[in-house]
């Protein structure tokens, strides 16, 4: 006989090799450590990816507890649609976005229809993404943007060495491509001032958290000529009204907001306050990046490039043709 509770089948650590060295300002990594979780109910199984980030005071062993307790409090639950319940059991973080997606998944397949459908929202279109330029000698990132100049937009991570000297390089590789930067909180203010206007002359477009999120009040007052855009100072909806006053987007990762159903509601306010969108995630899988497709159709900017940096992806994973990604298959997720 099939249990109709909530059950906790599978939490694994997984190490998906790279297919290069992955560089940012806060240092390099080879391979994707994700967190996959499986939950059944009924017959029926949700599964979800995860990134714990010791950046936000995350570890597997950590994360893997909260997702523990959470799902032993769901399961007494008297909902059939657990999410909601959970957004008071769990905070934002990637704890809350594998067990918030497992269920978007679950939810999905007992019910028989598409995730979007379960959040009331049409199919999305399909969402160009970046492809990223990662952090190097300045003769290597022009043969890096070269080796991607036929991709409409480029992500190039710096730290706070050789800014403009890189930005040219890359210019020069790929002449034609959509530019946007993400300093990973490398600058300050002062620095920031200084490289903004080249970086605008170089056809930059964004650019992404320059100062660290415990030192953008020196953003306020400040008029950048690019466009700058919150990733590690934006979480919830909670951080929308701060960074209203420091940034002209934001970027949505689920692993930050705890998952899709604060994603949606976090996009939805963000684009009411006339903040632009950015769609974004960790290193990861297509399983991870697959719940980010139903926000990444409405941002200006989609950083969903994950897949393509692994060396092999997972089963079922997400259709990339010409930098556009496609919604998932059932398969996958959702």
């Amino acid at each position: 006989m099939q249990t109709r509770t909530l059950e906790l089948v599978a939490l694994d650590r997984e190490a998906w090799p790279l297919r290069g060295a992955f560089r940012i300002s806060r240092g390099a990594r080879t391979e994707a450590k994700v967190l996959t979780i499986r939950l059944t109910r009924g017959g029926h199984e949700g599964r979800a990816e995860c990134v714990p980030y010791a950046h936000y005071g995350e570890s597997f062993d950590s994360v893997e507890e909260q997702i523990r307790g959470a799902v032993a409090t769901l399961v007494n639950s008297h909902q059939l649609d657990l999410r909601h319940d959970l957004q008071a059991i769990l905070p934002a973080g990637a704890a809350r976005n594998a067990v918030d997606c497992a269920l978007f998944d679950l939810h999905c397949k007992e019910r028989g229809i598409r995730a979007w459908e379960l959040a009331g929202r049409d199919e999305p279109a399909p969402s160009v993404t970046v492809e990223t330029v990662v952090i190097d000698t300045p003769d290597a990132m022009r043969e890096a943007a070269r080796a991607c100049a036929h991709r409409p937009i480029l992500k190039v991570k710096l730290d706070a060495e050789q800014v403009v000297e890189r930005m040219r390089a890359v210019r020069e590789g790929a002449p034609s491509s959509r530019l946007v930067v993400d300093a990973n909180e490398a600058w300050d203010l002062a620095q920031l001032r200084d490289v903004a206007p080249a970086l605008a002359e170089l056809g930059v477009v964004m650019i992404e958290q320059p100062l660290p999120a415990a030192a953008d009040d020196a953003l306020v007052g400040y008029s950048s000529p690019v466009p700058l855009c919150a990733d590690e100072s934006c979480h919830t909806r909670a951080d929308l009204e701060r960074c209203a006053t420091r940034y002209a987007m934001v970027n949505l990762k689920l692993d930050k907001t705890g998952g899709l159903t604060e994603a949606l509601a976090l996009a939805d306010e963000a684009l009411a306050r006339g903040l632009g969108l950015m769609a974004g995630c960790m290193l990861g899988t297509s399983l991870a990046m697959a719940p980010a497709t139903l926000v990444a159709d409405r941002a200006e900017v989609v950083d969903l490039d994950g897949p393509l940096w692994l060396a092999k992806d997972r089963e079922h994973g997400l259709r990339i043709e010409a930098s556009k990604v496609f919604p998932p298959s059932a398969e996958l997720w959702g």
